[in-house]
């Protein structure tokens, strides 16, 4: 069977057991003791041992920028003066460029105008032969025409007339 519950009425208060230890007064000289010693131990340690590799790694990292600073300086410096030196090569490989072809250009005009007067003399040359064989041909034409003119004129007369003339006469009758 069930028992039934015996209620009690009290009028002290419970009675506080625990806690929050840091809360506690009576534990605070403890808590105090071990706080100042916790603190100089961290603190020591710290003073001692990391604030010495602290700053050293901050030094090594100093001087590690600022000498990388330091050579990108020297390095840019090395980049223009050889940006100033590949500009001036260019300059003049690009002068002794267009030195040489103007160069280039003038010779072959030169070269353009002697062959055009070694072609101009040549065609006058080759004008004054042909004049010259041109006269040759009319001269010798002009004889042979006469000689046929002569021996026409003999033989026309020597069939109409009967007549045999001689080659003086004949010329004279034509006017050669």
């Amino acid at each position: 069977m069930a028992e039934e519950p015996a209620t009690t009425a009290t009028t002290q208060a419970p009675k506080k057991e625990g806690g929050f230890p840091p809360f506690d007064t009576t534990t605070f000289p403890s808590q105090l003791f071990w706080l100042a010693i916790t603190f100089a131990f961290l603190f020591t340690v710290l003073w001692r041992v990391a604030g010495p590799k602290i700053n050293s790694a901050i030094t090594n990292r100093r001087g590690a920028i600022n000498g990388a600073i330091k050579d990108a300086t020297a390095a840019r410096a090395e980049a223009d003066a050889a940006q100033a030196g590949y500009e001036a090569s260019l300059a003049a490989a690009r002068s002794r460029a267009n030195a040489l072809a103007e160069e280039t250009r003038q010779s072959l005009n030169a070269e353009i105008a002697r062959a055009k007067a070694e072609a101009d003399a040549q065609a006058h040359q080759s004008m004054h032969d042909a004049d010259a064989r041109i006269t040759a041909t009319r001269d010798s034409a002009k004889a042979a025409v006469g000689a046929a003119a002569r021996e026409a004129a003999v033989a026309i007369v020597e069939r109409l007339t009967g007549d045999k003339v001689s080659a003086e006469d004949a010329a004279k009758a034509i006017g050669n």
